[in-house]
């Protein structure tokens, strides 16, 4: 967990993105060094400034914001990518609806 100011060092260092964003998923089982910790999946940074913002705006509060970041964030370092196109994005919403009510914390 991250203010603005570091997720938006991160995502320009990383990504190439100018300012914050909500999150940012390092996957560790790809790449160079993936073997170096083959048991690690990966390393998921939330913003907690974007995801309050988030939480608000949206009626959710932070906590319920919080965990639909930490579980999309996971989801990436299972391979799951909501930039690719649409289909690929509906997959990924609905395995986020699906563990999220399997957590069963937003009730």
């Amino acid at each position: 967990m991250v203010d603005d100011p570091q997720i938006a060092e991160l995502n320009w260092t990383y990504l190439n993105r100018k300012g914050p964003t909500n999150v940012i998923a390092f996957p560790m089982q790809e790449g160079r060094f993936s073997d170096v910790t083959p048991d690690l999946l990966g390393d998921v940074v939330i913003s907690a400034e974007t995801a309050q913002r988030e939480g608000e705006v949206a009626g959710v509060g932070f906590k319920v914001r919080f965990l639909y970041l930490l579980v999309h964030g996971v989801l990436h370092l299972f391979g799951y990518d909501h930039e690719m196109d649409e289909a690929e994005a509906a997959r990924m919403e609905n395995k986020s609806d699906e563990l999220i009510d399997m957590i069963g914390a937003l009730e």
